[in-house]
């Protein structure tokens, strides 16, 4: 008989929040999406006592050299109840899902959505409160990101606005005086085309501005096909994904874009980017309030940011972007970030190694070459 202590009880520690039930990263929607050559979606059903509803989890399988591989479970488990040892409730799931995984499968790496919200803004990094995890759990480099800031979207639009920096407020109504206009401009087949073409123009650019890593076109496009093909035969029974490329013009010329996800009771801000040109006129700020207010209209309870450095840091490369989206108010969110459970602890140390020099030359030496 299956010993009861392999089995999950329930999530996580009782000091943290979880995000809302159902993420978009926990669906079939998602899974679809990221699913590609190479990588493999898994839905797997797990049994946990006490309750009539199977833990359902939406895992990514990657495949890796020497017929090694890699388990992935983006913002997941979905928080059901606190429990006093969240590390051990994981191992429990973990133990659960070796089966349903390839034999050479390595190791598990947990995503949980589980965070710290932040009450007092930290000193530094250093200082940020997460969630730690205990062994046999290991952090591993972080997939989604670990830091963000949610707006609470159940105020009305005056107050929103009201609970923006003033600067914020301002550089609005100064791109809606100059005439910029924001608007949705995908939505069928030969929209998406255009609007991810327009966005991907601008991507590069900000690209080499900022110096970031982007996917190729085709990426943005499936994401869209992927979204209408939901739309039209739902992926998920409740939720269908809604995909929405933005774009802010002036005179006709673009000069910011953006792509939102509306996801049920969730509104995530996926991507960003921005012309050299007309800077002055504050076109990002007024593609983020219509999304805003389309969020809202959508019934999304939430608008993530989805990213941000862990302080406000002038000296963090991305610092500019830290302000850009705290400055219209929310909730800044500290997750726990990526913990791998090792299956096969000899092959995992190999790949950990392997990982970090690929992480380094991408994240430094890549970097300081461009």
């Amino acid at each position: 008989m299956p010993n009861p202590e392999d089995r999950p009880r329930s999530p996580p520690a009782a000091a943290d929040q979880c995000y809302p039930a159902g993420s978009f990263l926990q669906s079939d929607f998602w899974a679809a999406f990221k699913q590609r050559p190479g990588v493999q979606s898994l839905a797997a059903e797990l049994t946990i006592p006490g309750s009539n509803q199977p833990l359902r989890l939406s895992v990514l399988v990657h495949r890796l050299p020497a017929g090694l591989s890699l388990a992935y479970i983006p913002h997941g488990p979905d928080c059901v109840e606190p429990v006093d040892d969240p590390s051990s409730w994981l191992c429990a799931v973990g133990r659960q899902l070796r089966p349903l995984l390839p034999g050479a499968c390595l190791a598990i790496r947990f995503d949980p959505a589980w965070f710290r919200a932040e009450i007092t803004p930290p000193v530094d990094a250093a200082s940020v409160q997460r969630l730690v995890l205990s062994a046999p759990l290991r952090k591993a480099a972080d997939v989604q990101p670990p830091d963000t800031v949610v707006l609470d979207l159940s105020p009305g639009e005056d107050q929103l606005l009201a609970a923006m920096k003033p600067k914020w407020r301002y550089n609005i109504k100064l791109a809606e005086k100059k005439g910029v206009a924001a608007a949705v401009e995908s939505g069928t087949a030969a929209a998406d085309q255009t609007a991810i073409a327009t966005f991907y123009d601008l991507y590069q650019a900000t690209a080499k501005r900022d110096r970031i890593a982007l996917h190729a076109k085709a990426y943005y496009l499936k994401l869209l096909a992927t979204a209408s093909h939901g739309a039209a035969a739902p992926l998920d029974t409740a939720i269908v994904p809604d995909v929405r490329v933005w774009v802010a013009r002036h005179d006709g010329q673009a000069l910011a874009s953006i792509v939102t996800l509306f996801y049920g009771r969730q509104a995530v801000y996926l991507y960003g980017a921005s012309s050299d040109f007309k800077r002055n006129l504050m076109p990002a700020y007024l593609l983020q309030w219509a999304a805003i207010k389309a969020a809202k209209l959508a019934g999304c309870s939430e608008y993530d940011f989805y990213g941000i450095p862990p302080v406000e840091d002038p000296t963090h490369p991305m610092a500019g972007l830290y302000r850009f989206k705290t400055g219209f108010g929310g909730q800044v969110r500290h997750y726990a970030g990526a913990w791998d459970l090792p299956l096969r602890p000899f092959w995992y140390g190999l790949y950990r190694m392997a990982e970090a020099l690929r992480l380094f030359w991408y994240k430094t030496v890549k970097k300081r070459l461009g």
